[in-house]
């Protein structure tokens, strides 16, 4: 078993004061030396951090004891090391950007458990519809499933004329874990689509609680780790590399500051272009060293864990 876990989480539950709460959950995750980030709102709480073991049991079991969160459904991936490099835990107007005019908690698509999802998702009578912005299905996503050319999902309305055609269907709805569905099958609800659903906990809980059957490619995550694997029964790779067009799941940010396009890039040509994306990318003066990896974190002058809280200590005290 490996040291570290990599939480993915969210719910939708009343803050009534989200920035005094931003500071509360800021100190918990310094105590539990805990990375990552957090968003806090009037509506709720959006989080994806990681830790050591008992650490992130300690962070699950405090929040459960909390009456506003003890519904949060927690997905936990293991890791040999911490999933981020940095922590954040910011306030925001929504847990999820999408200026969509719905309220999850009022009505939402009905919720499918990753079982159910499973025996629902060949019926002929289902479409499955990918609710992740265009890299991220680009990579990886249910094979069949309709897909938008949008940048987040704020740029929904502009694609639901897409499924005019599928009204009469039974529309799923999926994301990476859960979230960005909360809304959007909120939205198709409001625009008149009558059977809607979503996946429970997303990509990444049928992934664990199903072996990600049907599934294909990888799951793009907000971390290190860039994707990760999801299907054990029958994966397949469906993205190319963006050099050489071989197939490869391999996610990589380009090494160019200017660019940093998310593209998959193949180890070989990872290596022989230096983690760049063109030629042009390659000749920048300030690409960044390749690790082989393709992750490189926002650069930031003597940052601590604390810096965040720190910056916040005139107006609620200090840490104790």
């Amino acid at each position: 078993m490996k040291p570290y876990r990599v939480l993915l989480y969210y719910i939708y539950s009343p803050i009534e004061n989200p920035d005094q709460y931003r500071d509360e959950h800021h100190r918990l995750c310094l105590e539990l030396n805990l990375l990552g980030r957090v968003i806090v709102a009037a509506e709720g709480l959006n989080g994806t951090v990681s830790g050591l073991a008992a650490d992130c049991e300690q962070y699950m079991a405090t929040l459960h004891a909390d009456p506003r969160f003890a519904g949060i459904d927690f997905k936990v991936d293991e890791s040999d090391v911490h999933a981020f490099q940095k922590l954040h835990v910011r306030t925001k107007a929504e847990i999820v950007h999408s200026d969509l005019p719905v309220d999850p908690l009022r009505q939402t698509g009905i919720h499918l458990e990753p079982a159910e999802f499973q025996r629902m998702k060949n019926d002929p009578d289902v479409v499955l519809v990918d609710m992740r912005s265009n890299y991220e299905h680009a990579v990886g996503k249910f094979s069949g499933a309709v897909t938008f050319d949008m940048e987040n999902l704020r740029d929904l309305p502009d694609h639901v004329h897409e499924l005019d055609h599928l009204r009469d269907k039974k529309i799923i709805t999926y994301c990476t874990g859960g979230i960005k569905c909360e809304k959007a099958s909120a939205y198709l609800l409001s625009q008149g689509f009558e059977n809607v659903y979503q996946l429970h906990g997303g990509i990444i809980k049928y992934g664990m609680e199903a072996g990600g059957e049907g599934f294909d490619g990888e799951c793009y995550v907000f971390d290190n780790r860039l994707a990760v694997p999801i299907n054990e029964v029958n994966p397949t790779v469906i993205s190319t590399c963006y050099r050489c067009g071989t197939p490869t799941s391999r996610l990589i940010n380009c090494a160019s500051p200017a660019c940093n396009n998310h593209v998959t890039l193949c180890d070989d040509c990872g290596h022989t272009h230096e983690g760049t994306c063109t030629d042009a990318c390659k000749e920048d003066p300030n690409r960044r060293p390749y690790d082989g990896t393709g992750y490189y974190s926002k650069q930031t002058q003597s940052y601590s864990p604390l810096q965040g809280y720190k910056s916040r200590q005139g107006q609620h005290g200090p840490l104790v």
